[in-house]
């Protein structure tokens, strides 16, 4: 055991001339045109919300008053990028294109992500939190890509199969410990960096876990401890998210007007009704 987690180590290679390799460049790009599109479609969502800037343009909606979510174009370029790149097999600059346009209709797509889960327009509602959460998952996941860390350093590595394979065991067991205790991201970036879950599986569980539910008394010491530390946590959370994605329906958005009278019905007042 103390073999393979001695092989488990921090692995960050970058290339004296960063970038100059198509592929790592191509994830780059896509990882920045990913981000750009994001903070766009947002802040743009957030602008036709706004009364204060009514001359800002509205989303796509058909004549028979059919609304196409931006999550449409982002499929659509996720699926034609894609295909064009497996296809032609594209040298450059046609591959950065190409990963451009994916990073783009990624963005488009995962700023809608909670409508995947829940299937129904809930942008702006409470659960709508989940699509910032996706976003976030995403960015970490293609940095620690597009940098070269990885866990492993398996090219100059001359250890036995069997040791390898029980130092991965352990990387991905304490990933799982951090998931099971509510960290889901601490969890996904262990799998590079195995200090962050160590972090994770280490630190008090939040008390929505499994890990909570399970082993946590519902009146003892720990559960207490977790609700508080996890109280503090989540209201800061809430605060960035809220910074970046905008307040859901119901709380005191920051790019609303505060003496704005109730807003009826859609459409009550006889304007046209603006979607996000």
């Amino acid at each position: 055991m103390l073999r393979a987690l001695s092989l488990i180590t921090l692995n960050l290679e970058l290339p004296a001339h960063f970038l100059d390799d198509r592929g790592q460049r191509s994830g780059f790009i896509c990882l920045v045109a990913f981000l750009g599109s994001y903070l766009f479609i947002r802040t743009s969502a957030r602008l036709i919300r706004s009364p204060r800037v009514p001359w800002w343009p509205g989303s796509v909606v058909t004549e028979s008053g059919l609304h196409l979510h931006h999550l449409v174009w982002g499929i659509l370029l996720l699926l034609v990028s894609g295909f064009l790149g497996f296809a032609l097999d594209p040298g450059s600059p046609r591959t950065e294109i190409l990963a451009a346009a994916f990073g783009i209709g990624a963005g488009l797509t995962l700023d809608e992500f909670a409508l995947w889960v829940h299937l129904k327009d809930v942008y702006w509602k409470e659960e709508g939190r989940a699509s910032f959460d996706a976003v976030v998952m995403a960015t970490v996941t293609g940095a620690l890509l597009v940098l070269g860390f990885a866990p492993f350093d398996l090219p100059h590595n001359s250890s036995s199969v069997s040791t390898l394979i029980l130092a991965v065991a352990v990387d991905v067991l304490l990933a799982a410990f951090a998931i099971l205790k509510g960290k889901p991201l601490l969890g996904m970036v262990g799998i590079f960096v195995p200090l962050a879950s160590l972090f994770g599986a280490l630190r008090l569980a939040s008390p929505g876990s499994p890990w909570a539910r399970r082993l946590y008394s519902p009146e003892g010491r720990k559960m207490a401890r977790s609700r508080m530390r996890w109280a503090r946590i989540s209201a800061r959370r809430r605060r960035v998210q809220e910074l970046v994605a905008g307040a859901p329906e119901g709380l005191a958005a920051p790019d609303a007007a505060p003496d704005a009278a109730p807003a009826g019905p859609p459409g009550s007042d006889g304007e046209p009704v603006r979607h996000e």
